[in-house]
């Protein structure tokens, strides 16, 4: 039991170290991670995984913004954050229809992961290739609520809280260097995150978790949070980068595992 409670506190305070800096919000690493541990069903792993990002990014948006060095475009990453809570529950409710469908977990896990490979692959492309490619500046709110909406589904039905795509669409769509949609995908994540845990609350739909870990991920992720965020200060954008793409190709290796262990259990 204290070896386990021992990991999930590694996995959570390390992802979300990681994913305050790079503002991909730690449970692309997290629900991969724990799924290929094999500890918890695939619900119960979502679960943990949405509210240790969210405590995570509460504390890394109130750090980033009380620090003042990276600006925070408030009217865009706020339409975006009303899509992308819109989008979680929406996604939310496709995830328990596909779990309800099928019947099986180990199916939706394996769904998840597909999923995820094929995000994170055309993500780390994206960050290789992005000089080469021109951006947009688009300012239309109701661009900004489909782009959310289309973010809150996908990271709600993946139980991942944001990700990496969340820094590709902040990028391209709206020209936003690395730190400043670092800022944003965390600012949406959390809105996500907090619609998503009161959806879940309010139709009773919480899995079955135990406490000491519930408690033990959140603590790592508050603690992975302040740690980020003061290293995110220190490290430049290309060195953000470079961990980026690292963590999108070892992210990209446990999902291809986490595909077949799903697929042939």
């Amino acid at each position: 039991m204290n070896v386990i409670i021992l990991v999930f506190f590694l996995v959570s305070i390390l992802s979300s170290i990681v994913g305050s800096i790079c503002g991909i919000g730690g449970g692309v690493i997290i629900k991969p991670v724990l799924d290929a541990v094999g500890i918890m069903s695939v619900s119960s792993i979502s679960f943990l995984s949405g509210c240790t990002v969210l405590a995570m990014s509460i504390v890394s948006v109130y750090k980033n913004l009380r620090a003042g060095k990276v600006k925070l475009n408030v009217k865009i990453a706020t339409a975006l954050a009303v899509g992308a809570a819109a989008g979680g529950v929406a996604g939310k409710a496709m995830f328990q229809g596909l779990k309800d469908a099928v019947g099986d977990e180990n199916l939706v896990g394996m769904v998840q992961a597909i999923v995820l490979i094929a995000i994170t692959l055309g993500t780390l492309i994206y960050t290789v290739l992005k000089n080469r490619i021109k951006t947009k500046q688009c300012d239309q709110i109701w661009l900004c609520l489909v782009i959310g909406l289309l973010l809150g589904i996908m990271s709600s039905f993946l139980g991942i809280g944001g990700g990496p795509i969340n820094l590709v669409v902040l990028a391209y769509f709206f020209s936003m260097s690395t730190k400043e949609a670092a800022l944003s995908s965390l600012y949406i994540i959390m809105f996500s995150q907090i619609t998503s845990l009161i959806q879940t609350l309010g139709t009773g739909t919480v899995p079955e978790v135990k406490i000491s870990y519930f408690l033990v991920m959140v603590i790592g992720g508050i603690a992975g949070g302040m740690i980020g965020s003061k290293v995110n200060k220190k490290i430049d954008e290309e060195n953000v980068n470079k961990l980026f793409i690292g963590l999108m190709a070892v992210i990209i290796g446990i999902n291809i595992y986490n595909a077949v262990k799903f697929g042939i259990a």
